[in-house]
């Protein structure tokens, strides 16, 4: 599925379309020593994601300049994760990345299916609890995750809401940070991936599943990669009560059970909320989901229409 871009200049003038992108990948596949004929566009969003005909290859290009430091890590991360034997997304060993081509980041991944398959919410808290139980090198200088920063820049570029929606996300924003200044997290510190839901989980082609989308690796509390899945639950119905008892058997925590979670779910949902504000101007289907959103927060009703975005 392709999702709508502005099909406005990014980077260096790059038109972000199928047509303005097409260079950008024949240069980038050029200098990485690949053949980008015939290459497929599977995603145009936030990132173009393509993938080759020539090698089991998925070239991803980020509209955002950035988040170069971001990738860099994220590639950083894969490779080490690969030592570890730990079931991730893998980069091509030969390959020297990320790129900046026409001005947008480039970076390229071994594709681990051919037609997109997620793995199950059990699995899902199998990878978790064996992330978060490795210990991550100094080099590869994981940022300290604070969410109130990151909710905070979220809402500074939203400019294409309403002033009282605005007025609304920004009054929430500040209740929820002194709130959340005042939680006591019970699991250790550590290492996380930053953005653990179902979304994030394949299935490789020889069956086992693999965590993708690296580049939200953190130091944070435990409970930030477990939020998602309780929340898609709990709040959405995204997920049945029979997929939530099996990740927190696996898993072997509940986080629903811990004093923190009410608040903790209402920052990560704002944060979503935000994210998706920042589509609206692009896309006529994710301006009707955050205007849909936006009435749930305000009256605490119809979060169970919510649709996944």
């Amino acid at each position: 599925m392709i999702s709508g871009s502005s099909g406005g200049p990014d980077g260096g003038g790059t038109e972000f379309t199928a047509e303005g992108l097409e260079s950008v990948l024949q240069e980038a596949c050029a200098t990485a020593g690949l053949d980008s004929r015939g290459g497929e566009l599977l995603r145009l969003g936030s990132n173009a994601v393509y993938r080759l005909t020539s090698l089991p290859v998925i070239v991803r290009i980020a509209r955002d300049r950035s988040v170069l430091g971001d990738m860099d890590r994220a590639v950083s991360v894969a490779r080490w994760l690969e030592t570890q034997n730990f079931p991730a997304m893998r980069v091509p060993a030969s390959v020297t990345q990320p790129l900046v081509v026409g001005g947008l980041v480039v970076t390229f991944w071994e594709s681990v299916q051919d037609r997109e398959e997620y793995a199950t919410v059990g699995e899902l808290a199998d990878l978790l609890r064996r992330l978060h139980w490795l210990e991550e090198p100094e080099s590869l200088r994981l940022p300290y995750f604070d969410p109130l920063a990151k909710l905070a820049a979220s809402l500074e570029g939203l400019d294409g809401i309403s002033a009282e929606d605005r007025t609304f996300l920004d009054e929430r924003a500040a209740r929820l940070a002194k709130d959340y200044d005042r939680l006591d997290f019970v699991l250790p510190f550590g290492m996380i991936h930053g953005d653990a839901s179902i979304g994030n989980i394949l299935r490789h082609r020889d069956g086992h599943a693999v965590l993708i989308d690296l580049d939200g690796f953190a130091l944070a509390p435990r409970e930030w990669d477990l939020i998602q899945t309780a929340m898609f639950y709990d709040r959405y119905g995204w997920h049945t009560e029979a997929d939530y008892a099996e990740f927190v058997h696996r898993y072997g925590f509940d986080v629903m059970n811990w004093p923190g979670y009410e608040t903790l779910a209402d920052l990560r949902e704002l944060m979503m909320v935000a994210w998706l504000g920042h589509q609206v101007t692009t896309s006529d289907s994710a301006a009707a989901e955050f205007g849909r959103r936006v009435r749930s927060l305000r009256t605490g009703e119809g979060r169970d229409q919510w649709g996944p975005f």
